[in-house]
């Protein structure tokens, strides 16, 4: 691309053209060339997500030019997803610091968070559980959206748990917002301290067939945020047995299991998942309550 001076349109039109000619996969964040080309682009004039169209007419400087052609290059060479590249996501409208080490957030819970959860939180929860928090991202997000509650953010990765720190600090929610590691609950007592109103798990679910069928950008993804055995739920399964001992005689557990639903219904024919309808994104989350869970617990072992 020449040197003369570009329009911030001209840009994107200019990456998004360069997206369309490569083999890159979009799904961390973006869905098409021009989107992924907004999102790298903003990162270098410092423009929030939102920012008005009426901005495409200005002017781009040389040496920003060079830097968001440069973040255009590397996308398409190393086939790293972009918020890796800029090292930020967005998630409910929030920055989150994000990096190798966790998933980048792309979760339809984010639907959930923006309707606190309704019908099936009837009271505001006064404690949530974010288990395999990776960046902290939906756990924040409920702390942002249930200004009362208490908020616990899981993970079994230390490294991952790192990450989560930043956003805990970045958002200045030391009062209210903790991280603990622990694989699934064997952190936790069960006891009435440890009882939470709202549950909610984006853990990993990927199928072994997926997970070695998966576009090139999912490499840089840890696979311990990814996989979870031949049908995807090893992690499920042990949440299903565990997680009523963790919730409060009202509490709700809702889990996103992508595209393993059909083998979840597949192993628990009897139970009555309720399976979750998005706006946005391809669901695959369902809601059980404390009270299912009991019920049911003799399917789950």
């Amino acid at each position: 691309m020449s040197a003369q001076t570009k329009t911030v349109g001209e840009m994107l039109e200019y990456g998004q053209k360069l997206f369309e000619q490569s083999d890159i996969y979009f799904g961390h964040g973006t869905d098409n060339a021009w989107d992924e080309a907004v999102y790298l682009l903003s990162s270098v004039l410092n423009l929030p997500p939102d920012a008005d169209r009426s901005l495409l007419d200005n002017s781009v400087s040389a040496d920003d030019q060079e830097k968001i052609t440069a973040l255009y290059q590397r996308r398409i060479d190393e086939r790293v997803p972009a918020p890796y590249i800029t090292k930020q996501a967005w998630f409910c409208t929030l920055p989150f610091y994000v990096d190798e080490r966790v998933i980048v957030p792309r979760s339809p819970i984010a639907e959930l968070i923006y309707n606190q959860f309704q019908p099936w939180c009837t009271e505001s929860p006064k404690k949530i559980l974010d288990l395999c928090t990776g960046s902290g991202c939906i756990g924040i997000a409920c702390a942002y959206a249930f200004e009362r509650a208490q908020v616990v953010l899981c993970d079994i990765s230390p490294e991952a748990l790192e990450v989560t720190a930043i956003n805990i600090q970045q958002h200045d929610l030391d009062s209210r917002v903790t991280a603990i590691e622990s694989d699934l609950f064997s952190s936790f007592e069960s006891s009435a301290n440890n009882s939470f109103d709202l549950i909610v798990s984006n853990p990993p679910y990927v199928d072994a067939d997926d997970l070695a069928q998966m576009p090139d950008e999912y490499s840089h993804e840890p696979d311990l945020a990814l996989a979870s055995g031949d049908d995807g739920l090893d992690f499920t399964r042990r949440l299903l047995r565990e997680a009523a001992n963790y919730l409060t005689e009202q509490g709700v557990l809702i889990v996103e299991v992508g595209n393993s639903s059909v083998a979840l219904e597949k192993a628990f024919p009897q139970v009555p998942f309720t399976w979750l309808e998005f706006s946005e994104g391809d669901g695959g989350v369902f809601v059980l309550t404390r009270t299912q869970l009991r019920q049911y617990a003799d399917c789950f072992g």
